[in-house]
C-alpha cells in the first residue's frame, strides 16, 4: 500500500473520478424529476447521460486504480470509523448497482415500462448513493 499521494498524470484521476460521480448523481436526479413530471424524452435522455457518465467512471476508476492500487485514509478514530463504514457500503451498492442499472435500461429501452418501474425503484436509490458517497470518500481522502 502506498505511503504517499499520487503524482504525475495518476493524480489528476481522483479528481476526473469526483466529477463523473457528481455529474452522474445530477443526471440521476434530474432523470428522476423529469419523470415523476412525466418528461419521458428528458428521463430517458438524463437516465442514458447517467449510464454513460458511469461507465466512463469505471473505466476511469479501473486504470487508476491498476496503477496506483490504493492511497491509504489518514484520518484516525471517529472519522476513520465514518470513513470505513462509507466506504465499505459504497463499494458494496458499487458492484450491486451494474447489473442493476443494464437491467432498468434494458427493460425501458424494450418497453417493459412495468418491470422498468419495479426495478428502478431499487437502482435508482442505490445508484444515488453510490453517485454521492463516491464524492464523499473522494472528499474525506483527498482533503481532509
Amino acid at each position: 500500500m502506498p505511503t504517499e499521494m499520487p503524482t504525475g498524470v495518476w493524480a489528476v484521476f481522483p479528481h476526473v473520478n469526483a466529477t463523473l460521480n457528481a455529474t452522474a448523481f445530477v443526471c440521476i436526479a434530474t432523470g428522476l424529476i423529469a419523470i415523476k413530471r412525466g418528461n419521458v424524452a428528458r428521463h430517458k435522455r438524463c437516465m442514458l447521460t447517467a449510464a454513460a457518465v458511469s461507465a466512463v467512471f469505471l473505466v476511469c476508476y479501473l486504470v487508476y486504480h491498476y496503477g496506483v492500487r490504493s492511497v491509504p485514509f489518514r484520518g484516525t478514530g471517529a472519522m476513520r470509523a465514518v470513513y470505513l463504514t462509507i466506504l465499505t457500503s459504497h463499494t458494496i451498492l458499487a458492484v450491486v448497482q451494474v447489473p442493476l442499472i443494464v437491467i432498468t435500461i434494458v427493460h425501458g429501452l424494450r418497453g417493459r415500462l412495468d418491470k422498468h418501474k419495479k426495478i428502478a425503484k431499487i437502482t435508482a436509490p442505490i445508484w444515488l448513493y453510490v453517485s454521492l458517497t463516491g464524492v464523499v470518500v473522494y472528499v474525506m481522502l483527498y482533503h481532509l
